[in-house]
Protein backbone atom coordinates (compact mmCIF):
# COMPACT_ATOMS: atom_id res chain seq x y z
CA UNK A 1 0.00 0.00 0.00
CA UNK A 2 1.47 3.37 -1.04
CA UNK A 3 1.70 6.09 1.58
CA UNK A 4 0.95 9.59 0.21
CA UNK A 5 3.99 11.84 0.03
CA UNK A 6 2.57 14.86 1.82
CA UNK A 7 4.11 17.88 3.52
CA UNK A 8 2.89 18.96 6.95
CA UNK A 9 3.47 21.97 9.19
CA UNK A 10 3.77 22.10 12.96
CA UNK A 11 3.44 25.07 15.32
CA UNK A 12 2.51 25.72 18.96
CA UNK A 13 -1.26 25.49 19.45
CA UNK A 14 -2.88 28.88 19.98
CA UNK A 15 -6.61 29.25 20.48
CA UNK A 16 -8.16 31.59 17.95
CA UNK A 17 -11.47 33.37 17.74
CA UNK A 18 -14.41 31.05 17.04
CA UNK A 19 -18.13 31.43 16.58
CA UNK A 20 -20.51 30.26 19.28
CA UNK A 21 -23.15 27.62 18.54
CA UNK A 22 -25.53 27.56 21.50
CA UNK A 23 -28.74 25.61 22.02
CA UNK A 24 -31.57 26.47 24.41
CA UNK A 25 -33.98 23.57 24.98
CA UNK A 26 -37.29 24.34 26.68
CA UNK A 27 -41.00 23.61 26.69
CA UNK A 28 -43.44 26.41 25.97
CA UNK A 29 -43.40 29.23 28.51
CA UNK A 30 -39.98 28.52 30.02
CA UNK A 31 -38.42 31.66 28.54
CA UNK A 32 -36.33 30.38 25.65
CA UNK A 33 -36.97 33.28 23.22
CA UNK A 34 -36.43 35.98 25.85
CA UNK A 35 -33.32 34.20 27.13
CA UNK A 36 -31.93 33.84 23.60
CA UNK A 37 -32.33 37.58 22.98
CA UNK A 38 -30.63 38.47 26.27
CA UNK A 39 -27.76 36.16 25.40
CA UNK A 40 -27.50 37.62 21.89
CA UNK A 41 -27.45 41.17 23.24
CA UNK A 42 -24.52 40.32 25.49
CA UNK A 43 -22.66 38.65 22.63
CA UNK A 44 -23.21 41.78 20.56
CA UNK A 45 -21.31 43.86 23.13
CA UNK A 46 -18.19 41.94 22.15
CA UNK A 47 -18.72 40.98 18.51
CA UNK A 48 -20.63 44.03 17.31
CA UNK A 49 -22.78 43.72 14.20
CA UNK A 50 -26.52 43.19 14.12
CA UNK A 51 -28.65 40.54 15.77
CA UNK A 52 -31.12 38.76 13.49
CA UNK A 53 -33.96 36.52 14.60
CA UNK A 54 -35.09 33.87 12.13
CA UNK A 55 -38.67 33.55 13.36
CA UNK A 56 -40.54 30.33 12.59
CA UNK A 57 -43.12 31.05 15.30
CA UNK A 58 -45.42 33.33 13.29
CA UNK A 59 -43.94 36.58 14.60
CA UNK A 60 -43.69 35.72 18.29
CA UNK A 61 -40.19 37.20 18.49
CA UNK A 62 -41.80 40.59 17.82
CA UNK A 63 -43.31 40.42 21.31
CA UNK A 64 -39.86 41.54 22.49
CA UNK A 65 -39.23 44.26 19.91
CA UNK A 66 -39.64 46.95 22.59
CA UNK A 67 -37.07 45.33 24.86
CA UNK A 68 -34.33 44.35 22.40
CA UNK A 69 -32.88 45.73 19.20
CA UNK A 70 -32.79 43.11 16.46
CA UNK A 71 -33.56 42.47 12.81
CA UNK A 72 -36.62 40.29 12.22
CA UNK A 73 -36.63 37.60 9.52
CA UNK A 74 -40.07 35.96 9.15
CA UNK A 75 -39.61 32.33 8.14
CA UNK A 76 -42.62 30.28 7.02
CA UNK A 77 -42.87 26.74 5.62
CA UNK A 78 -41.27 24.83 4.05
CA UNK A 79 -38.86 24.18 6.91
CA UNK A 80 -36.35 22.06 5.04
CA UNK A 81 -32.76 22.03 6.31
CA UNK A 82 -31.66 23.87 3.17
CA UNK A 83 -34.35 26.53 3.67
CA UNK A 84 -32.88 27.18 7.12
CA UNK A 85 -29.45 27.40 5.52
CA UNK A 86 -30.76 29.89 2.95
CA UNK A 87 -32.16 32.08 5.74
CA UNK A 88 -28.84 31.97 7.60
CA UNK A 89 -26.89 32.83 4.46
CA UNK A 90 -29.21 35.78 3.90
CA UNK A 91 -28.51 37.08 7.41
CA UNK A 92 -24.75 36.73 6.95
CA UNK A 93 -24.93 38.57 3.61
CA UNK A 94 -26.47 41.53 5.45
CA UNK A 95 -23.57 41.71 7.92
CA UNK A 96 -25.34 40.02 10.83
CA UNK A 97 -22.95 38.72 13.49
CA UNK A 98 -25.38 36.88 15.80
CA UNK A 99 -28.25 34.75 14.51
CA UNK A 100 -31.07 33.60 16.78
CA UNK A 101 -33.15 30.81 15.24
CA UNK A 102 -36.48 30.55 17.01
CA UNK A 103 -37.11 27.75 16.71
CA UNK A 104 -34.95 25.07 15.16
CA UNK A 105 -37.54 22.38 15.97
CA UNK A 106 -39.46 23.07 12.75
CA UNK A 107 -36.42 21.79 10.84
CA UNK A 108 -37.20 18.38 12.31
CA UNK A 109 -40.97 17.98 12.40
CA UNK A 110 -42.33 21.09 10.65
CA UNK A 111 -43.98 21.24 7.23
CA UNK A 112 -41.34 20.32 4.67
CA UNK A 113 -38.88 19.50 7.43
CA UNK A 114 -36.63 16.50 7.98
CA UNK A 115 -39.36 13.94 8.70
CA UNK A 116 -41.62 15.11 5.87
CA UNK A 117 -38.70 15.08 3.45
CA UNK A 118 -38.09 11.46 4.40
CA UNK A 119 -41.75 10.55 3.84
CA UNK A 120 -41.83 12.30 0.47
CA UNK A 121 -38.67 10.51 -0.58
CA UNK A 122 -40.08 7.17 0.59
CA UNK A 123 -43.24 7.77 -1.43
CA UNK A 124 -41.18 8.62 -4.49
CA UNK A 125 -38.96 5.55 -4.22
CA UNK A 126 -41.76 3.06 -3.44
CA UNK A 127 -44.06 4.57 -6.12
CA UNK A 128 -47.15 3.71 -4.13
CA UNK A 129 -46.19 0.06 -3.75
CA UNK A 130 -46.55 -0.71 -0.04
CA UNK A 131 -44.53 -3.90 -0.43
CA UNK A 132 -41.47 -1.80 -1.33
CA UNK A 133 -41.69 0.70 1.51
CA UNK A 134 -39.76 -1.29 4.12
CA UNK A 135 -36.99 -2.03 1.62
CA UNK A 136 -36.72 1.62 0.62
CA UNK A 137 -36.59 3.19 4.09
CA UNK A 138 -32.81 3.17 4.40
CA UNK A 139 -32.40 4.77 0.99
CA UNK A 140 -35.14 7.32 1.68
CA UNK A 141 -33.23 8.68 4.67
CA UNK A 142 -30.26 9.56 2.49
CA UNK A 143 -31.65 12.85 1.10
CA UNK A 144 -32.82 14.46 4.37
CA UNK A 145 -29.64 13.36 6.16
CA UNK A 146 -27.43 14.89 3.47
CA UNK A 147 -29.40 18.13 3.64
CA UNK A 148 -29.08 18.32 7.42
CA UNK A 149 -25.37 17.53 7.19
CA UNK A 150 -24.89 20.43 4.77
CA UNK A 151 -26.71 22.75 7.18
CA UNK A 152 -24.50 21.71 10.09
CA UNK A 153 -21.27 21.95 8.12
CA UNK A 154 -22.01 25.48 6.94
CA UNK A 155 -23.09 26.62 10.40
CA UNK A 156 -19.67 25.53 11.66
CA UNK A 157 -17.90 27.40 8.86
CA UNK A 158 -19.80 30.69 9.04
CA UNK A 159 -17.98 33.33 11.04
CA UNK A 160 -21.02 34.25 13.14
CA UNK A 161 -22.63 33.25 16.42
CA UNK A 162 -25.69 31.00 16.50
CA UNK A 163 -28.28 30.71 19.24
CA UNK A 164 -30.89 28.08 18.42
CA UNK A 165 -33.99 27.43 20.47
CA UNK A 166 -35.57 23.98 20.51
CA UNK A 167 -39.04 23.10 21.68
CA UNK A 168 -39.11 20.30 24.23
CA UNK A 169 -41.68 17.79 25.43
CA UNK A 170 -41.70 14.95 27.92
CA UNK A 171 -40.89 11.57 26.43
CA UNK A 172 -40.96 7.91 27.42
CA UNK A 173 -38.56 5.24 26.22
CA UNK A 174 -40.40 2.01 25.47
CA UNK A 175 -38.62 -1.19 26.55
CA UNK A 176 -40.02 -4.55 25.50
CA UNK A 177 -41.39 -6.46 28.48
CA UNK A 178 -40.63 -3.64 30.94
CA UNK A 179 -42.14 -0.44 32.22
CA UNK A 180 -41.48 2.60 30.01
CA UNK A 181 -38.51 4.71 31.13
CA UNK A 182 -39.19 8.38 31.75
CA UNK A 183 -36.69 10.45 29.76
CA UNK A 184 -37.81 13.87 30.96
CA UNK A 185 -37.98 16.85 28.60
CA UNK A 186 -36.40 16.13 25.24
CA UNK A 187 -35.80 18.53 22.34
CA UNK A 188 -37.86 18.22 19.20
CA UNK A 189 -34.84 17.91 16.95
CA UNK A 190 -32.56 15.48 15.24
CA UNK A 191 -29.79 14.10 17.41
CA UNK A 192 -27.14 15.17 14.89
CA UNK A 193 -28.21 18.79 15.12
CA UNK A 194 -28.68 19.07 18.88
CA UNK A 195 -25.31 17.42 19.53
CA UNK A 196 -23.64 20.03 17.31
CA UNK A 197 -24.26 22.70 19.95
CA UNK A 198 -21.11 23.63 21.90
CA UNK A 199 -23.27 24.66 24.86
CA UNK A 200 -26.74 23.26 25.59
CA UNK A 201 -28.99 24.76 28.25
CA UNK A 202 -32.19 23.11 29.46
CA UNK A 203 -35.00 25.29 30.79
CA UNK A 204 -37.73 23.44 32.66
CA UNK A 205 -41.32 24.72 33.05
CA UNK A 206 -41.36 27.92 35.08
CA UNK A 207 -37.57 28.29 34.87
CA UNK A 208 -37.76 31.97 33.88
CA UNK A 209 -34.45 31.72 32.10
CA UNK A 210 -32.54 29.74 34.75
CA UNK A 211 -30.94 26.61 33.22
CA UNK A 212 -31.00 23.23 34.92
CA UNK A 213 -27.60 21.54 35.07
CA UNK A 214 -28.54 18.41 37.02
CA UNK A 215 -31.38 15.98 36.44
CA UNK A 216 -32.62 12.60 37.62
CA UNK A 217 -33.72 11.76 34.09
CA UNK A 218 -31.25 10.05 31.77
CA UNK A 219 -32.67 11.84 28.73
CA UNK A 220 -32.34 15.30 30.24
CA UNK A 221 -28.78 14.63 31.35
CA UNK A 222 -27.92 13.76 27.75
CA UNK A 223 -29.36 17.09 26.60
CA UNK A 224 -27.33 19.18 29.05
CA UNK A 225 -23.90 20.19 27.84
CA UNK A 226 -21.61 22.42 29.91
CA UNK A 227 -18.00 22.08 28.69
CA UNK A 228 -15.12 22.78 31.06
CA UNK A 229 -14.26 26.08 29.39
CA UNK A 230 -17.69 27.50 30.23
CA UNK A 231 -18.02 26.18 33.79
CA UNK A 232 -16.45 29.27 35.39
CA UNK A 233 -19.48 31.23 34.13
CA UNK A 234 -21.96 29.01 35.96
CA UNK A 235 -22.54 27.65 39.43
CA UNK A 236 -24.22 24.26 39.42
CA UNK A 237 -25.32 24.68 43.04
CA UNK A 238 -26.56 28.24 42.56
CA UNK A 239 -28.13 28.48 39.10
CA UNK A 240 -27.42 31.60 37.08
CA UNK A 241 -30.08 33.22 34.94
CA UNK A 242 -29.32 33.59 31.26
CA UNK A 243 -28.65 37.30 30.74
CA UNK A 244 -26.61 39.84 28.79
CA UNK A 245 -23.55 39.54 31.04
CA UNK A 246 -23.44 35.80 30.44
CA UNK A 247 -23.58 36.39 26.69
CA UNK A 248 -20.69 38.85 26.97
CA UNK A 249 -18.56 36.37 28.95
CA UNK A 250 -19.18 33.61 26.42
CA UNK A 251 -18.31 35.93 23.54
CA UNK A 252 -15.14 37.11 25.25
CA UNK A 253 -14.04 33.50 25.63
CA UNK A 254 -14.88 32.84 21.97
CA UNK A 255 -12.82 35.90 20.99
CA UNK A 256 -9.77 34.39 22.65
CA UNK A 257 -9.70 35.65 26.25
CA UNK A 258 -9.40 33.33 29.24
CA UNK A 259 -12.34 33.06 31.69
CA UNK A 260 -12.11 35.88 34.19
CA UNK A 261 -9.44 37.74 32.22
CA UNK A 262 -9.77 41.38 31.24
CA UNK A 263 -10.55 41.66 27.50
CA UNK A 264 -7.87 43.29 25.32
CA UNK A 265 -7.68 47.08 25.71
CA UNK A 266 -9.10 47.76 22.25
CA UNK A 267 -11.71 45.01 22.55
CA UNK A 268 -15.29 46.03 21.65
CA UNK A 269 -16.33 44.75 25.08
CA UNK A 270 -15.20 48.11 26.42
CA UNK A 271 -18.44 49.63 25.16
CA UNK A 272 -18.18 52.55 27.58
CA UNK A 273 -14.85 53.54 26.09
CA UNK A 274 -16.31 53.28 22.62
CA UNK A 275 -19.23 55.50 23.59
CA UNK A 276 -16.87 58.08 25.13
CA UNK A 277 -14.69 58.15 22.04
CA UNK A 278 -17.71 58.63 19.81
CA UNK A 279 -18.63 61.78 21.72
CA UNK A 280 -15.55 63.46 20.24
CA UNK A 281 -17.01 63.50 16.78
CA UNK A 282 -14.36 64.83 14.42
CA UNK A 283 -16.90 65.53 11.70
CA UNK A 284 -18.66 68.04 13.95
CA UNK A 285 -15.42 69.91 14.67
CA UNK A 286 -14.26 69.70 11.07
CA UNK A 287 -17.39 71.49 9.91
CA UNK A 288 -16.36 74.49 12.04
CA UNK A 289 -12.85 74.88 10.55
CA UNK A 290 -11.92 75.13 6.89
CA UNK A 291 -8.24 76.04 6.45
CA UNK A 292 -5.49 73.55 5.69
CA UNK A 293 -3.72 73.88 9.04
CA UNK A 294 -6.94 73.03 10.86
CA UNK A 295 -7.43 69.98 8.69
CA UNK A 296 -3.94 68.73 9.48
CA UNK A 297 -4.63 69.26 13.17
CA UNK A 298 -7.70 67.03 12.89
CA UNK A 299 -5.64 64.35 11.20
CA UNK A 300 -3.25 64.56 14.14
CA UNK A 301 -6.14 64.26 16.57
CA UNK A 302 -7.49 61.20 14.80
CA UNK A 303 -4.04 59.60 14.94
CA UNK A 304 -3.75 60.43 18.62
CA UNK A 305 -7.13 58.87 19.37
CA UNK A 306 -6.11 55.67 17.57
CA UNK A 307 -2.92 55.52 19.65
CA UNK A 308 -4.91 55.98 22.84
CA UNK A 309 -7.23 53.12 21.96
CA UNK A 310 -4.25 50.83 21.51
CA UNK A 311 -2.29 51.82 24.61
CA UNK A 312 -4.21 53.30 27.51
CA UNK A 313 -5.74 51.21 30.31
CA UNK A 314 -9.55 51.13 30.28
CA UNK A 315 -9.74 53.01 33.56
CA UNK A 316 -7.91 56.01 32.06
CA UNK A 317 -9.78 56.08 28.77
CA UNK A 318 -12.23 58.81 29.59
CA UNK A 319 -9.67 61.24 31.03
CA UNK A 320 -7.05 60.86 28.32
CA UNK A 321 -9.45 60.91 25.40
CA UNK A 322 -11.02 64.11 26.67
CA UNK A 323 -7.59 65.68 27.24
CA UNK A 324 -6.50 64.85 23.70
CA UNK A 325 -9.69 66.25 22.24
CA UNK A 326 -9.54 69.44 24.32
CA UNK A 327 -5.89 70.03 23.40
CA UNK A 328 -6.57 69.62 19.71
CA UNK A 329 -9.57 71.89 19.88
CA UNK A 330 -7.46 74.56 21.62
CA UNK A 331 -4.84 74.36 18.86
CA UNK A 332 -7.52 74.73 16.23
CA UNK A 333 -8.95 77.76 17.98
CA UNK A 334 -5.53 79.43 17.83
CA UNK A 335 -4.53 78.45 14.29
CA UNK A 336 -7.77 77.88 12.43
CA UNK A 337 -10.46 80.18 11.06
CA UNK A 338 -13.95 79.59 12.37
CA UNK A 339 -17.00 79.86 10.17
CA UNK A 340 -19.76 82.11 11.46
Amino acid sequence: MDIPNRQFNMAPAVRRAVGLIIGIVAPSGAGKTFSALRLATGIQRVCGGDIAVIDTENGRALYYADKFKFLHVPFAAPFNSLDYLAAMRFCVSKGVKTIVTDSMSHEHEGQGGHLETFQAELDRLSRGDDSKRDRMKMLAWQKPKEQRKKLMLEMNQMNVNFISTFRAKEKLKLVTGKQPIEMGFQPIAGEELIYEMVLKMLLLPGAEGVPTWQSDYMGERAMIKLPDQFRPFFDRDKPVQIDEDLGQKLAEWAAGSKPGAEPPINHPAHSEQRAIADQFDLATLTAAYTDCEAHLAFVELEKRRAELWAKIPPSDAKTQLKAASDAAKARLTETGSRNP
